[in-house]
């Protein structure tokens, strides 16, 4: 039989015993237990020499290494570093190079090992990742049940203007809803284009996007301003995982055209450009076939949804056991006379929360769950683990 993995010392001590028993062979013994002759008696020989403790694992490590660096080019190294905190690699060769020029030296590599080894090299401060929800897994089964926007590359137009073309699509039938032309990813361009769409052909279900301005910050839950007011009007905002574009195949492909068609060269100044984009949009949709969709153009797939924009934003909504806290303008709401830190990005909203648990809350914005709050700590852990920091300042009373 083969040796079993968690215990393999006890394999060896029964070996050892069978042995002594008697009653087989060596060649049989070996053969039951799945090791070699040789094996076999290098444990009885282990076994004689100190017992059962001798048949615990030992180190494979090699007694002598011929490549090993000489113990006194270490000291000098370690010498020097010591010395010299902020010197390398390179310049600690070079200074016990001149100290000692008959001595062979190790490569730059080693050298570098051998700092990391004895703790002469401060591991650099790893970013904290901002987290993130996970694949998005939502269904493009219908017009306007998925809608997908992204900011195409940037690019010059002839007189020097940055272009930036904000892009939306339906992702069930792939019909460009529009390509506007914008002078930076900022909210306050980004925000009209939605709005003018959502009166055009109505709301959807959800809008998935990256990871990148206006669309997502580091705030909790990844919140933006623009996805707050999507929330608001009962839309889901949904996020593709970084460096993740074929979460969002369609759309990017339809931005490989785009730029074919539309930037290659750049119009003269972005009004032009713009001129370029509308004439896109309308080919686009009404004349070019679509192999994706049976060849068919995606305005014959495509319908207006049902919900239409609001004149007003709805108020949110929680049910009857959540208290509902307003978050002030500092990004805070209140809490037994104590400050929480939320996010700057819900200033003004009102948030409801859960109790779940005692001193444990769950904290949701509309549908959206944001984190835990944790009365004692008086912090948020938002669904990514992340815990926002207290804020030492009074809240005010704004």
């Amino acid at each position: 039989m083969p040796w079993k993995e968690i215990l393999p010392m006890d394999q060896r001590v029964r070996f050892v015993v069978d042995v002594e028993r008697g009653g087989l062979s060596m060649s049989e013994l070996c053969e039951r237990y799945g090791v070699s002759r040789k094996t076999g008696y290098k444990w009885l020989a282990r076994y004689a020499d100190g017992g059962a403790p001798a048949l615990a694992e030992r180190s494979r490590r090699p007694a002598f290494s011929p490549q090993e660096t000489p113990s006194a080019i270490v000291d000098a190294l370690i010498e020097g570093r010591q010395r010299h905190p902020t010197w390398g690699a390179k310049k600690l060769l070079w200074l016990v190079g001149r100290k000692h020029p008959g001595w062979s030296l190790p490569a730059r590599s080693t050298v570098c090992d051998l700092l990391k080894r004895h703790g002469l090299v401060r591991s650099p401060r790893r970013r904290r990742l901002p987290g993130h929800p996970g694949k998005p897994m939502s269904a493009m089964a219908a017009p306007n049940d998925v809608w997908c926007a992204d900011f195409k590359g940037q690019f010059r137009t002839r007189d020097g203007v940055y272009c930036y073309p904000l892009t939306v699509t339906d992702g069930f039938s792939r019909y460009l809803l529009g390509c506007q032309s914008l002078l930076s990813t900022a909210h306050v361009g980004a925000k009209p284009v939605f709005e003018r769409l959502f009166r055009e052909h109505g709301m959807p279900r959800i809008i998935r996007t990256d990871n990148g301005v206006p669309f997502a910050t580091n705030a909790i839950a990844r919140l933006s301003e623009l996805s707050v007011w999507w929330i608001r009007l009962g839309i889901k905002p949904e996020l593709t995982e970084p460096a993740s574009p074929q979460q969002n195949g369609r759309h990017e492909r339809m931005h490989r055209t785009l730029k074919a068609e539309t930037t290659r060269p750049p119009a003269g100044d972005l009004r032009a450009q713009q001129r370029r984009f509308n004439d896109f949009q309308t080919m686009y949709n009404h004349e070019r076939p679509h192999e994706a969709i049976g060849q068919q153009t995606p305005a014959t797939l495509y319908a207006p949804s049902d919900r239409a924009y609001p004149r007003k934003l709805p108020p949110l909504e929680y049910p009857s056991h959540f208290e509902r806290r307003l978050v002030s303008r500092n990004g805070g709401l209140r809490w037994n006379r104590n400050w929480v830190n939320v996010s700057h990005t819900l200033g003004g909203e009102y948030v409801g929360l859960e109790e779940i648990d005692h001193d444990l809350w769950t904290v949701y914005f509309g549908p959206l769950e944001l984190g835990r709050l944790h009365v004692r700590e008086l912090t948020i852990e938002d669904t990514f683990g992340r815990t926002n920091r207290k804020n030492p300042l009074p809240m005010s009373p704004d």
